[in-house]
Order: structure tokens, then C-alpha cells, then sequence
């Protein structure tokens, strides 16, 4: 899993609220078994019109948005389903952080599960992205896990919090295999004693 310290990123806004993970990755297409090539349908039936052509009035197709990194939602982002293939399609689309007021719990742990750091900021501080985003084309924030902080090079300054282990996590980036192979020896010796013990 890619490690997530410091990333700075094009900003799209996503102004819906309870979001849910079939319309983040909609059911037709979870018959893949890879992690990778669901970013081409991430919330394809807004993207898409019935002749397959690009939606003009969905927000991601707009040109100013192609690119994007951060993903800056509405409450109850994630809601729905447990499909992990949700957060699989924002990563493979290109999503290194989603911010919100609030997440579905299971989505928000798929995350940290997948490289993706979900923030939770203040209503009035995602009111404030939206309209940041909205004045500035092109508009870019950095996101710092390792002070728990946003900026954008002017005025922005936003803090965030992230449970310690999970911080951790991203910043070493160890998903939960990850986790589990970085305590081999020790596995091994305790096989290697249970081996002798029941031998």
C-alpha cells in the first residue's frame, strides 16, 4: 500500500449528501476480482448518460476537475452497502483523500484499509473548501498527515485528527496483510515452538 505523509492535490467538490457506495460503484460492475480497473466506472451512472456519453452536468466531468486527487463530499459520504470496491474505484480513479463532515463507519474503515485518508472537518469548514474550489479554478490543497493539517498556500489553515494506529498505518503504509507480515518472525518462531510442542 502506497504510504500517505504529505500530499498535495487538485480539488473536486461533490455537493450531495448520503452518498451511498452503489452509486460510488455501482453493483454491475463488482464482478472483477482485481483491486484495480474500477476507477473508469466510479460513479458511473452520474458520469454517464444512456448513450454512454460523458454527463456535461456531472461535477467530475467538468475539465477544471480532471485530475483531481482530494475529493471534498457532503455528509454521510459512503453510506449504504460494506462494498470495499467503493473505496477501490475512488483509489484507481485517482483519490488520495476524501474530506466530509461525516462517513459511514465500515466506508471510513475500508479506507485507512486502501491507502485513501478519509478527513472529518466541521461543516462550516467543508462550506468553506466548497467555496474556495468554486472561486478558483484549478484550485489545490496540501494535506499533511504527519502534522494533521490542510493548507493551500494562502489563508487556509485547517486541523484534522486521525486515531493514532491508523495514522500510523498510512504513514508506513501497512494495509492489514501488511500488518501480518511485519510480525513474520515472530509468527514463525511461535509456529516453530507450537511445531516442537505438539511433536
Amino acid at each position: 500500500m502506497q504510504p500517505f505523509t504529505q500530499h498535495t492535490g487538485l480539488v473536486a467538490t461533490l455537493d450531495r449528501i448520503n452518498v451511498d457506495t452503489d452509486q460510488i460503484i455501482p453493483k454491475q460492475f463488482l464482478k472483477r476480482i482485481e483491486r484495480t480497473g474500477f476507477g473508469q466506472f466510479l460513479f458511473f451512472d452520474w458520469r454517464y448518460l444512456e448513450d454512454s456519453q460523458e454527463n456535461p452536468d456531472f461535477e467530475l466531468n467538468r475539465p477544471d476537475y480532471q485530475g483531481a486527487s482530494i475529493l471534498v463530499a457532503k455528509r454521510n459520504f459512503g453510506c449504504g452497502s460494506s462494498r470495499e470496491h467503493a473505496v477501490w474505484a475512488l483509489a484507481d480513479y485517482g483519490f488520495r483523500a476524501v474530506i466530509a463532515p461525516s462517513f459511514a463507519d465500515i466506508f471510513f474503515n475500508n479506507c485507512f484499509k486502501n491507502g485513501v485518508l478519509p478527513i472529518c472537518l466541521e461543516e462550516s469548514q467543508v462550506e468553506q473548501l466548497f467555496h474556495n474550489t468554486s472561486g478558483e479554478p484549478g484550485y489545490k490543497i496540501t494535506v499533511d498527515l504527519v502534522e494533521g493539517i490542510i493548507t493551500d498556500g494562502e489563508d487556509l489553515r485547517l486541523s484534522f485528527e486521525v486515531d493514532s494506529f491508523r495514522r500510523q498505518c498510512l504513514l508506513d503504509g501497512l494495509d492489514d496483510i501488511g500488518l501480518t507480515l511485519a510480525h513474520a518472525d515472530k509468527i514463525a518462531a511461535y509456529e516453530e515452538r507450537q511445531e516442537h510442542a505438539t511433536g
